[in-house]
């Protein structure tokens, strides 16, 4: 096998992977004791008649580094 056929290995697939944050739901965002911006956003857009959530994703349920 030649050299110009072989493919350079990427970066590993740990390497790649982003931090993933829990959707979490109006009722886990009414107890927090440090509400951020999106939950209380989305606990006023769950206060119009008729609305529906889905949740948002929590920025407090970032992984640690290790």
């Amino acid at each position: 096998m030649s050299k110009v056929n072989k493919k350079k290995k990427s970066v590993a697939a740990a390497e790649q992977r982003r931090a993933q944050m829990k959707i979490v739901t109006s009722d886990v965002c009414l107890v927090c004791k440090t509400p951020c911006k999106r939950g209380l956003d989305y606990l006023e857009h769950l206060k119009e008649p008729g609305s529906v959530g889905y949740g948002v994703p929590c920025v407090l349920t970032l992984p640690s580094k290790k």
